[in-house]
């Protein structure tokens, strides 16, 4: 078992914008080295590295740079943006079974300034694909634009629920200063108006293009006692990836609409001492908005079909029922492939938020749904 085995005890992260100057090496060195500094651990300490895949870096060249020493554990998750939370379920494992004492998970990203992934077309027919892009679903949004208009047709939600969710993460950046939307309000008239990126998606709906860089640091919770910060402890971990899975639109699901976080919540849950009910304050995956209330359901939040109206009345702001994305998430603060959110559920922990909850002391970071994803409950 790997409850409470483990504890991330530095977190570490650069500027976020939309072209910053350095490589993506040099942006994962300096958020590795932050963390690194954050926990109170010198980098030759270092043996173990997870990353997922999407990542340009390496832990070879990585590992060099900062000056680590011998490494005995690494690995690179699948999917993605699926893969974020798997990094620091991977580093607890390796950690909790002698593999590796000091793991570091990172990622690193120039998605602003560099190209959009899917502009490369000698990449654009693996399997899957060929199921969609001949049929002009060619980006992520209009996958998700498809799913969504699904889940609207389905079960009556409407574009103000999604408008719930890009206003809390926006309200929430809103108070971050390393926030790319910091002191940028959203209104309502703002987001009905605004341009259709793959309809019903519009302008913001979609997540932000972001340079920028984040690391966190897993060790022992033994040692974790010792450490310079906080420890948030690593409750709980899992990865789901559904029967008969075809990613994001979900083709050859019996129900495309229970996606791969219902599988990952089922495992994530059953090794857990608490359920969502005691869940203080979530981190969920938010590249586009209806990712929230789908969320929302599969891990447990409320019941199918409803996630939409879960967001009404305030439920995901400060003071309502599931404050979510403190940090403005990756609609409002950055879009660094969800690992913002695994360090900002690590400082809700640890009371240092900017949007903090009062007396936090639980929190589910969830990664990518419609992709083989995964996910972490934390607990201070």
């Amino acid at each position: 078992m790997l409850k409470d085995a483990t504890a991330i005890v530095g977190i570490g992260q650069t500027a976020f914008a939309k072209q910053l100057p350095e490589t993506e090496k040099a942006l994962a060195c300096r958020a590795i080295l932050a963390a690194l500094d954050d926990a109170g651990i010198a980098p030759s300490e270092v043996d173990a590295f997870a990353s997922y895949t999407m990542e340009e870096t390496d832990e070879v060249e990585v590992a060099k740079a900062i000056g680590a020493g011998d490494v005995t554990f690494f690995s690179k998750v699948g999917y993605g943006g699926g893969g974020s939370c798997a990094t620091v379920g991977h580093l607890a494992a390796a950690v909790a079974t002698g593999q590796a004492s000091v793991g570091v998970a990172w990622r690193s990203r120039k998605r602003g300034s560099g190209p959009r992934p899917w502009k490369n077309t000698a990449v654009q027919l693996p399997t899957p694909g060929q199921w969609t892009r001949p049929y002009g679903l060619l980006r992520p949004a209009d996958e998700i634009g498809m799913l969504a208009r699904r889940y609207m047709h389905e079960y009556g939600a409407t574009r103000d629920h999604l408008f719930n969710v890009a206003l809390a993460c926006r309200n929430r950046a809103n108070q971050n200063p390393d926030a790319i939307m910091y002191e940028r309000p959203l209104t309502r008239e703002m987001y009905m108006t605004s341009r259709w990126i793959s309809e019903p998606l519009c302008l913001f709906d979609n997540c932000l293009e972001t340079d920028g860089a984040l690391a966190c640091v897993v060790v022992s919770a033994e040692r974790a006692r010792d450490c310079r910060q906080r420890p948030v402890y690593v409750h709980s971990a899992a990865q789901g990836l559904p029967a008969q899975h075809h990613g994001m639109v979900n083709y050859w699901n019996d129900d495309p609409l229970s996606g791969p976080a219902w599988t990952a919540a089922r495992h994530l849950w059953r090794t857990a001492d608490f359920g969502p009910d005691d869940v203080d304050v979530a981190q969920i995956y938010d590249a586009f908005t209806p990712l929230v209330p789908l969320s929302l359901e599969g891990y447990g939040f409320c019941k199918r079909g409803e996630g939409a109206s879960f967001t009404e009345g305030g439920a995901l702001e400060l003071g309502g029922r599931l404050p979510l994305n403190t940090g403005g998430g990756g609609l409002s603060e950055a879009y660094v492939h969800g690992f913002n959110l695994i360090n900002e559920g690590v400082k809700q922990l640890r009371g240092t938020s900017t949007a903090q909850v009062p007396d936090a002391a639980t929190c589910l970071v969830t990664a990518g749904e419609g992709v083989p994803t995964s996910a972490l409950l934390l607990r201070s």
